[in-house]
């Protein structure tokens, strides 16, 4: 048995931690940015700096979706492009299976790899996309075991 993590469940335990900061009532996602085996953004879904948080006030709801919400991946690519980080050739690790809108945004800004870990409401014309544009599909397994392997206990309070 390997003692070190593999790098797909290490990145993508990096999502599941960052979707722990999410703000929405509805669904918590995390998404983190990578090239080179190096993390260059993450994000999760939660309101604009400063505005009223779901988990807070209640969701904003026009038809169904809540407006108020930034997607995970959005918050990624935004990041990159505040810091001047290029995404072109990277990969990105998604809690949820990103949505239409999202998969246009991730192929536009040149990821190449989506990985996740849930299916979530899989768009068909999304997929279709990601198929058309060549775009490695890595749907991530995390198990107790990978689980096992984090420590936490050696970093917990008395």
């Amino acid at each position: 048995m390997d003692k070190r993590i593999k790098w797909d469940q290490y990145f993508m335990m990096q999502a599941v931690l960052l979707a722990s900061r999410s703000t929405c009532e509805r669904l918590s996602v995390g998404a983190v940015i990578v090239r080179d085996k190096r993390i260059i953004a993450g994000g999760y879904n939660g309101s604009v700096a400063g505005d009223d948080h779901c988990i807070d006030v209640g969701c904003y709801l026009l038809d169904g979706h809540c407006v108020r919400t930034i997607h995970a991946e959005m918050n990624a690519i935004l990041q990159c492009a505040k810091f001047g980080e290029s995404t072109d050739n990277a990969e990105i690790y998604v809690t949820d299976f990103p949505c239409l809108q999202c998969t246009k945004m991730l192929l536009q800004a040149g990821i190449r790899k989506i990985n996740y870990l849930r299916n979530y409401h899989n768009d068909e014309y999304a997929q279709r996309l990601i198929k058309l544009k060549d775009i490695a599909l890595n749907k991530i397994e995390l198990t107790q075991s990978d689980m096992d392997r984090i420590p936490f206990r050696a970093y917990l309070s008395d």
